[in-house]
């Protein structure tokens, strides 16, 4: 019996190559009212709803002391700072 080919082995059967890590999807159910709450907490801090939650879990997991070491820090969106300009 043959084992199927990993996809993250090279074709010379070396150890399997490490993937970028994705991002984790997850679905979550929330009451109307509080989901509304959210939205208008997230807008006011321009930020996404799903964003809005990642930063409270964050904050919450690291009150508690339970953010992993490892945990990369929330990329930032939107258009990068622009370059000051040099004083003439």
């Amino acid at each position: 019996m043959t084992v199927p080919s990993d996809p993250s082995e090279d074709s010379a059967g070396s150890a399997p190559r490490r993937r970028p890590q994705q991002r984790k999807q997850v679905l979550l159910r929330l009451d109307p009212s509080v989901y509304e709450a959210l939205a208008r907490w997230a807008g006011d801090e321009l930020r996404s709803a799903n964003a809005q939650i990642e930063f409270l879990l964050r904050r919450a997991l690291a009150e508690a002391g339970r953010l992993p070491g490892e945990a990369k820090p929330i990329p930032r969106r939107g258009r990068p700072p622009g370059n000051p300009p040099e004083p003439q």
